[in-house]
């Protein structure tokens, strides 16, 4: 159990990002894809100035990056703490009203903006260990925010506590707030030498103690549809519509065991997630996610089987079937530096908790990070529910995400 002493102020940092809009836009070419994500980031440089870190700035793509430089005269390596300032697409982040439920005794929490919105005790099994916790809420109205701005506020605050207690010894910090993690695109313009960290954490999981090694691999595909098209009033024998075909090979899909809504655990899916086009061309974009590249190809494989005996019916019309990498399992790289993940779970034995090594049925700007360079796993940040209005943290789960930052930094050093 930690001997340090705390003064945390995460839960008024979180409560104060939380009503800044930062939420990004798939459909946006930019970078950032929203200018209002760079709202935060001026916010949280403002605050690291004001506490003493010299060096912290905003840069054109909205990227924040910092320093707190090392206090040691061990040859320690730089260690990057890193979250994500975005929120979902898919629920608005516009106007967040925030509720602390203090001392919460258990069973439904009712939210006030939405009396429809109800995060129910006996579908969000982790409420049970948060009995005597202070939960916080959105209104109903808008998600909260806590993916990831539970993450940003327990790094700014493990960055004021070790400028406040310069005698907790620890090697060269560095700090990293991205944009866009959201739809992907998070570390698209990340400047990792600028960055100059041997090895990094995001804080962006779920429950307290969780250390994710393990991410899906992840694939885009895309099915373009090139039907016939005829006057409907002359048609027969002629017309092949092409959003017809589109609906036919989703309809063949599996409906077991391939699909979000039917796996857990380490099983993959294959995952329709638009469809738009008129008579002439449709086009389908699916995600495929596994846990290993066999998996993904497997799926692959059988979308296109699916395409193909689906187009025997359409002789005339043609297709085109692309797959295109989005990211990979973070595990082939993180075992190649076991000593990463040893000291996180000794961080969270030594904050006071039970680590529980997981994996993440998505992805994390670790993914890509770890793929680029810097090895970088995903600790907990407490966030539930995320991407819709019943979302929550608790404020003990982020006040226990700090000290397991100030926990690692200061292994590091000792083992250095």
């Amino acid at each position: 159990m930690s001997s340090l002493t705390f003064t945390h102020t995460v839960t008024e940092r979180f409560l104060r990002y939380v009503t800044i809009d930062t939420q990004s836009d798939p459909e946006s070419p930019n970078s950032p894809s929203t200018e209002k994500q760079k709202d935060l980031g001026r916010v949280l440089v403002t605050e690291l100035k004001a506490m003493g870190v010299a060096d912290a700035h905003l840069d054109n793509y909205g990227y924040v990056y910092a320093t707190i430089p090392a206090n040691t005269d061990k040859k320690v390596p730089v260690i990057c703490f890193c979250s994500h300032m975005d929120t979902s697409p898919d629920v608005t982040g516009k106007n967040v009203k925030p509720q602390v439920v203090k001392n919460y005794r258990g069973g439904d929490i009712t939210l006030p903006g939405d009396p429809t919105q109800v995060i129910r005790f006996a579908e969000h099994p982790a409420l049970k260990n948060q009995i005597g916790n202070d939960i916080i809420t959105t209104d109903g109205t808008t998600l909260l925010g806590a993916d990831n701005k539970a993450g940003v506020a327990e790094i700014v605050d493990a960055a004021h506590f070790f400028i406040n207690n310069p005698d907790v010894k620890h090697g060269t910090i560095k700090i990293l707030f991205t944009p866009d993690e959201e739809i992907g695109r998070g570390v698209d313009n990340v400047d990792l030498k600028k960055l100059g960290a041997d090895f990094g954490y995001t804080m962006d999981g779920e429950s307290a103690g969780s250390v994710e090694d393990e991410t899906f691999s992840a694939d885009g595909a895309t099915i373009t549809i090139n039907g016939v098209s005829a006057h409907p009033g002359y048609a027969k024998g002629k017309m092949e519509h092409a959003i017809k075909i589109a609906a036919a090979i989703v309809e063949r899909l599996p409906k077991e065991g391939c699909s979000p809504e039917t796996t857990s655990g380490k099983q993959g899916f294959l995952h329709p997630i638009g469809i738009t086009g008129a008579l002439e061309q449709a086009t389908l974009a699916f995600i495929v996610r596994d846990f290993t590249e066999e998996g993904l190809k497997e799926k692959e494989t059988l979308l296109e089987g699916i395409v193909k005996d689906v187009m025997k019916e359409y002789p005339r019309s043609t297709y085109r079937f692309e797959v295109r990498e989005q990211y990979r399992n973070m595990k082939q790289v993180i075992d190649r530096h076991p000593h990463i993940l040893e000291y996180a779970i000794e961080a969270i034995r030594r904050a006071g908790l039970r680590p529980m090594r997981t994996a993440i049925r998505g992805g994390t700007d670790g993914s890509r990070l770890s793929f680029m360079g810097l090895p970088c796993p995903n600790i907990f940040a407490g966030e539930h529910a995320f991407h819709s209005r019943l979302e929550w943290v608790s404020r003990q789960d982020m006040e226990k995400a700090v000290q397991t930052i100030v926990h690692l930094a200061m292994i590091w050093e000792e083992r250095a």
